[in-house]
């Protein structure tokens, strides 16, 4: 409120009687103020003023001025403390902390939203709708922020800590989360793509989506860049073209120490002891093959409302009716513009129901659907591209094994070769994926093709079809 030009209507010094009554109210309105507070406050013989102002917005505000300073201030008959007051009384209202980032938001004129708030491990202070209190970041317990509780604190744990959220709080959430937990100073540099995909999406609150085109950043590199700029929290170099990477993370930041990861937040599982690796317990994603509607069928699909579908046998469904339940389909207008070719209109006039099936699929997009746990579903047009495992020859008599596509899947290219080194006690290096932005393979000494299936197969659960370069195992008795 404070924070743009205001208009000055008056500054008189008070009267005696209003001191008094100014003092009754301020007690009565904060019982945790002592009488010795209260005398520091608003003491009997030093000069007070009352300033009569209007805000920005056109708010009348009434200003009590002590030795040029505002100690408090009556808003649509509400007194409120200024934060130069609760500097010296932290304690007098109850503050709920949020995030230095979210402090440019409230200066802004924005309301501090539930998913900003950060519940401490003493839990959020107990208000009911309309009390007065205050807001305080991680990394200070001064307060920076005077309001009112739109809901009690009651609501607010029965709302789940959900509201208008910012998807800017959130990211930093994830953010704080991810390298006060997940990432260690082995691990850099750490290719952003899978900080984000590995590391942060992981720490996202159960029933919530990272989305950071929904954000004020809108591309992870932004907000990568604010964490760097802004607050000092890491540094990011691009170690390659176009391939950006954390090389630096500062443990000791302030921000990141007082940081502490919900209470409410479920843990997750380890994977298995032994592995060498300190990943979560991976789940396979759901691969849904789909059938993206083109142009010259949109017609035969138009009831349906969909460009992308999983399976068409229903929309057939009118057409077997129509024909008594026979194996043939008789060809209508619509289907005649969009399963036969023009030499064909004057001379097909029905269709077995597997051949009008066949002339349909052949005509769609091919398409598919991958749904890792905890991230949004992403669609791309066609097939799925399999796990590539190749072997290379390096010098003489050398051999090595690369994979590629791992993320795809939604596996981490470092833990799986660190679980792979492990196993093979063998080097193994990431390399830049060529072509392939923001993609990295991964390379192993000697042919260990039968060692990479079986942890893709049996460990990880990747169905055989989508697991390329098997056949390039080493035969039995032969050398690697």
């Amino acid at each position: 409120m404070f924070a743009k030009a205001f208009r000055v209507k008056s500054n008189t010094v008070i009267k005696g009687s209003d001191r008094r009554r100014l003092r009754a109210d301020v007690s009565a309105a904060f019982p945790s103020l002592s009488a010795e507070d209260l005398n520091e406050l608003i003491p009997n013989k030093e000069e007070l003023n009352i300033v009569k102002i209007y805000a920005h917005k056109g708010d009348a505000v009434i200003l009590y001025v002590l030795h040029k300073n505002p100690i408090f201030f009556l808003l649509e008959k509400q007194l409120f403390p200024t934060v130069y007051t609760l500097w010296r009384y932290p304690t007098m209202l109850p503050a709920f902390v949020t995030w230095p980032p979210v402090l440019q938001k409230l200066t802004g004129g924005a309301d501090l939203m539930l998913p900003g708030v950060v519940v401490t491990a003493d839990g959020l202070p107990e208000v009911q709708q309309g009390d007065c209190c205050a807001v305080t970041l991680v990394m200070n317990r001064a307060p920076v922020a005077v309001g009112t509780a739109a809901v009690s604190s009651a609501e607010m744990r029965k709302s789940g800590m959900k509201g208008r959220g910012q998807m800017d709080e959130l990211l930093l959430q994830c953010f704080l989360h991810a390298l006060k937990t997940k990432v260690k100073k082995s691990q850099l540099p750490l290719l952003t793509s899978n900080f984000l995909r590995h590391h942060m999406v992981p720490c996202c609150p159960k029933g919530k989506y990272l989305e950071i085109k929904k954000s004020s950043y809108k591309k992870l590199s932004k907000f990568l860049q604010c964490m760097q700029k802004d607050h000092s929290l890491i540094q990011v170099k691009e170690l390659s073209k176009g391939v950006e990477s954390i090389v630096d993370v500062d443990w000791r930041n302030p921000v990141l120490c007082s940081f502490s990861v919900p209470e409410d937040f479920e843990p997750e599982i380890k994977s298995e002891e032994g592995s060498g690796a300190s990943e979560v317990l991976y789940q396979p994603p759901e691969i849904t093959p789909l059938y993206g509607v083109t142009a010259r069928l949109e017609p035969l699909f138009q009831d349906a409302h969909k460009k992308l579908m999983s399976g068409i046998f229903f929309f057939f469904f009118k057409c077997i009716i129509e024909s008594a339940l026979s194996i043939y389909v008789i060809i209508n207008p619509t289907l005649c513009d969009c399963l036969l070719e023009k030499s064909e209109y004057q001379e097909v006039e029905k269709l077995k129901w597997d051949e009008l099936f066949s002339r349909t699929l052949i005509r769609m997009q091919a398409c598919h659907e991958v749904l890792i746990p905890g991230q949004p579903p992403l669609v791309k047009k066609g097939q799925m591209e399999p796990i590539d495992i190749t072997v290379a020859s390096r010098g003489s008599n050398k051999k090595v094994t690369i994979i590629k596509n791992l993320e795809a899947f939604g596996l981490d290219p470092a833990v799986v070769a660190d679980t792979l080194q492990h196993q093979v006690q063998a080097s193994c290096v990431l390399q830049d994926s060529p072509g392939a932005k923001n993609r990295v393979l991964v390379q192993i000494q000697g042919n260990q093709v039968q060692q990479v299936g079986k942890l893709l197969l049996d460990r990880y659960k990747i169905p055989r079809k989508y697991v390329q370069g098997l056949d390039k195992a080493p035969k039995p008795g032969k050398k690697k």
